[in-house]
């Protein structure tokens, strides 16, 4: 079932759903699973796969230089939507990305997607591959992900690279795209980060997940603006428990937000990442608490494979 319909099901009441990472290569399906299991209580209605591009590593030959080699660390997530489906008989919502894809491959991924029953896809443009600073599209693949919204939009329309295909089947896929509550890296201000969100909107985008934050007042904000300016869709927030003590500077290296200073000052006083940790639930169920009641969509937690924390805060919300 696609992700709007759960909503327009729920009339109102906010779900619980989460996003996964693929195992690393060489673990077994069932690693995922273990992680997933405890936040089946909580009943998501549909689960997000996270998608990870090729990176290139260096590796010392036999005569002493360095040999660039492109590797992947984790599979791709068709197989991986098509086991969750199987196994706990809720939506998988895989990313789809720019980075590592010709439109080629892209559209042989949407077929394969299509054929096993999944409704859903969350479009992306994809991070920078390690160690670029910038982001390079493949060759024939897709620089912005407007334009690989385009290519899912037009197999919804029956429309395939092949020209010549006759009586093609169309999908049906519901399709989400990413915003951010603070600014996308490379957007000069918000106002243009906006105005890129607005057309996918206008392209065919069906719903919007945010990066996470950690100040509500942010999400209210930013949702505020996107009403203003016509985006009527449903916008989910995401969210994620702090961990540990380095993630305080860290997530926002990698992330590129702000953590409000009451929540980093706790975690300053912290002695050890256990007591991190708590400070990280009880900030996330503060924030849970709060989306609720401005009446979200869905509370999305990224797990980043540890459900504990993810588990703490939902028992506390639903």
């Amino acid at each position: 079932m696609k992700v709007t319909e759960y909503f327009k099901q729920a009339e109102g009441k906010t779900l619980f759903t989460i996003e996964v990472l693929p195992p690393l290569k060489g673990q077994n399906i069932q690693t995922l699973f273990d992680h997933i299991d405890p936040l089946m209580e909580f009943k998501p209605p549909f689960i997000d796969v996270t998608y990870h591009r090729e990176e290139y590593v260096y590796k010392k030959r036999t005569d002493g230089l360095l040999e660039r080699k492109t590797v992947r660390k984790r599979p791709g997530t068709v197989g991986i939507c098509a086991a969750i489906q199987n196994h706990y008989k809720v939506d998988a919502v895989p990313h789809i990305i720019c980075g590592g894809f010709n439109k080629e491959e892209t559209e042989n991924a949407l077929i394969d997607l299509n054929f096993l029953g999944i409704d859903n896809v969350l479009v992306l443009q994809g991070d920078v591959r390690k160690p670029d600073r910038d982001f390079v599209p493949e060759p024939g693949g897709h620089t912005y992900a407007s334009e690989l919204l385009e290519q899912v939009v037009q197999m919804n329309q029956g429309i395939y690279l092949d020209d010549e295909i006759d009586n093609a089947t169309s999908s049906d896929f519901c399709i989400g795209v990413a915003a951010y509550p603070e600014k996308h890296v490379t957007a000069p201000n918000m106002e243009t980060d906006l105005r890129h969100l607005k057309e996918k909107v206008d392209k065919g985008a069906d719903y919007i997940v945010t990066q996470m934050f950690f100040d509500n007042q942010k999400f209210f904000d930013f949702v505020k603006r996107c009403r203003e300016m016509g985006i009527t869709i449903p916008i989910v927030p995401g969210l994620k428990p702090i961990t540990t003590k380095r993630q305080c500077t860290l997530l926002p290296q990698m992330f590129h937000i702000d953590l409000p200073e009451a929540l980093s000052s706790e975690l300053e006083k912290c002695k050890d990442n256990e007591a991190a940790r708590q400070v990280g639930i009880e900030w996330a169920v503060q924030q849970s608490k709060e989306l609720v009641e401005f009446g979200v969509p869905t509370l999305h937690y990224y797990s980043m494979g540890k459900s504990k924390s993810v588990y703490e805060v939902a028992k506390e919300v639903f």
